[in-house]
């Protein structure tokens, strides 16, 4: 029956697709009315480091997202016998920031640049100065504001600014539109007091661009921004629907009718708060993947800016304080694959998957000294704002004394991927935002426990896992989807009452010995960041000789 019923559901256009691009892997989900995800597809890509800026080309967007949702129908097809005509709606989410810069007839200006650069220094300050509200070094007007302050070439034939994901929406869509957690982290954002889309329809505190900050960007520069911005909409609105060249882009085979509508494209930090059920205030979640991100949903703004702390919102607007580090799971991913080929060594008649060693060497952890033993690990791959780190050099070193132990190795890559998100909490806990409990999500959360136990050492407050939390971004997109088709209302209550009323989840509370063990390795930490300083020093990014623009693997992306 449950299989004749999902059946129906496809042919019936009642199922919910949200896409997300993600920083390594572009990933398609479908989802029935009930949240549960009955198909998926995946695309591989990688960033390129080129002319001194990180960057995706816009071909491979539209190549992984076909590939993606082609890999999705499929399944649907194979299990099912139905390949997908219609959806009940579509969202479309991906990495925030960055900048993607069009001129007046829709032509890109400079090739993408994420929010991996950390070239942005100047403005971000200038920026945060000029507004008295934390700009961070990888929000797109901080992207655009650098490009002024250089005198770029191109930059007097702007006529539009967006992020990937109000990339994807428009050229789908034909909409310039932006979901407001989106939004809030180009340009800062006026915040709503209320979480119901009723009061945003009436216009009574709907979010917006703030409006003191625009005028004081024109007074300083002349320009009108806001302008050149999407125009804001918040979760629960239909923000279009799917056009003749979107069905080309999405799914070449022509299949896919157009008209279907769309959900307002948000940022993967508003749609993890939304997979693991964090859009109340006094709860948070925490998406671990090639960066790491922790949101705090606040019972009321934030007294003061903070440079490690960035103030964004949720997808209905509500205010939210934001711990980004640019460097997650990455390194840790890489050190896994190298045990992976050396067990592949040992055993080569043997099929040894990725996730048995993951298992393997992260079970290790809970083995080595509650501080690591005195091994030292920085995960930095790239520049890191919160520890002043404009570039990164990964490393792994310790004193004589210490214990290498596979055990200790593993709990030092572990804790450095929580050290900077640890040091941003420190600032977080100053302003009294309470926690009542953290969410976490990611691929790393596939093995059981143990990021778990450790992150709770790490920020001193209980870990829930949810059902699912490996599923990430796109089916928090997804679920976005689904809550505009039924017209929106109160997104919490929604996720409460029809998509997580039966979900199972596990709750994990930091140990003492754990929570003193990481404050030890911690304060290590902070001592040893000269050492990544002298290595960025010494150590120039390394090309192949025979090919500049080789792309740089960022595998680990593992939300």
């Amino acid at each position: 029956m449950e299989q004749r019923d999902t059946q129906d559901l496809l042919r019936g256009g009642k199922v919910g697709l949200g896409i997300e691009l993600g920083s390594t892997r572009i990933k398609a989900c479908a989802v029935l009315p009930s949240g549960r995800q009955i198909a998926q597809g995946v695309f591989a890509w990688e960033n390129r480091f080129k002319d001194g800026h990180w960057t995706y080309p816009l071909d491979s967007v539209w190549e992984g997202i076909a590939g993606a949702y082609a890999m999705l129908a499929s399944e649907c097809e194979q299990k099912f016998g139905v390949r997908p005509q219609r959806f009940v709606a579509i969202g479309v989410s991906a990495m925030m920031h960055g900048y993607l810069a069009f001129d007046k007839n829709d032509e890109l200006l400079v090739p993408f640049r994420t929010w991996r650069d950390t070239t942005t220094g100047e403005a971000a300050g200038k920026l945060t100065g000029l507004f008295g509200v934390t700009v961070p070094l990888r929000w797109s007007i901080s992207h655009y504001y650098q490009a002024l302050l250089d005198k770029e070439e191109h930059v007097d034939r702007v006529a539009f600014l967006t992020t990937l994901a109000g990339y994807v929406h428009w050229r789908l869509t034909g909409e310039k539109v932006l979901g407001v957690g989106d939004a809030s982290g180009m340009f800062p954002i006026t915040r709503s007091a209320s979480d119901h889309l009723e009061a945003h329809r009436s216009g009574e505190g709907r979010p917006g661009y703030d409006p003191r900050c625009l005028a004081l960007f024109k007074d300083a520069t002349g320009i009108a921004v806001e302008g050149l911005l999407p125009r804001v909409m918040v979760a629960g609105e239909v923000a279009g629907t799917l056009t003749a060249e979107g069905v080309r882009l999405l799914d070449p085979s022509g299949a896919l009718q157009p008209g279907i509508r769309f959900a307002p494209p948000e940022g993967d930090a508003g749609t993890g708060m939304v997979a693991t059920n964090a859009v109340r205030p006094r709860t948070g979640n925490v998406s671990v993947g090639t960066s790491i991100f922790l949101m705090a949903v606040l019972e009321q703004a934030l007294t003061s800016a903070h440079p490690e702390i960035d103030p964004v919102t949720t997808p209905v607007g509500d205010p939210v304080a934001m711990v980004h580090c640019n460097n997650g799971a990455d390194e840790l991913a890489r050190w896994v694959e190298l045990f992976a080929q050396v067990a592949r060594r040992l055993n080569p008649s043997e099929d040894v998957s990725l996730d048995a060693v993951y298992e393997a060497v992260l079970g290790a952890a809970l083995e080595g000294e509650t501080d690591g033993g005195g091994v030292l690990a920085f995960n930095n791959l790239a520049g890191e704002p919160i520890v002043k780190l404009d570039e990164g050099r990964p490393v792994v070193t310790r004193a004589p004394g210490a214990v290498l132990s596979l055990g200790n190795f593993m709990r030092a890559q572990v804790y450095s991927t929580f050290a900077a998100l640890a040091l941003g909490l420190r600032v977080l806990d100053g302003e009294n935002a309470g926690l009542d409990v953290l969410c976490a999500h990611g691929g790393v959360f596939r093995t059981k426990l143990v990021m778990q136990r450790l992150l709770a050492a790490a920020t001193g407050t209980p870990i829930t896992v949810r059902e699912g939390a490996a599923e990430g971004g796109a089916w928090g997109m997804a679920l976005l989807a689904l809550f505009t088709a039924r017209g929106g209302g109160n997104l919490a209550d929604f996720l409460d009452e029809e998509i997580f009323a039966s979900s199972t989840a596990s709750t994990i509370a930091p140990a003492r010995a754990e929570v003193e063990g990481f404050a030890r390795f911690l304060d290590l930490y902070e001592t040893g960041l000269p050492i990544v300083e002298r290595a960025v020093d010494c150590l120039p990014v390394w090309m192949p000789a025979s090919e500049e623009d080789t792309p740089i693997n960022v595998e680990g992306d593992v939300s």
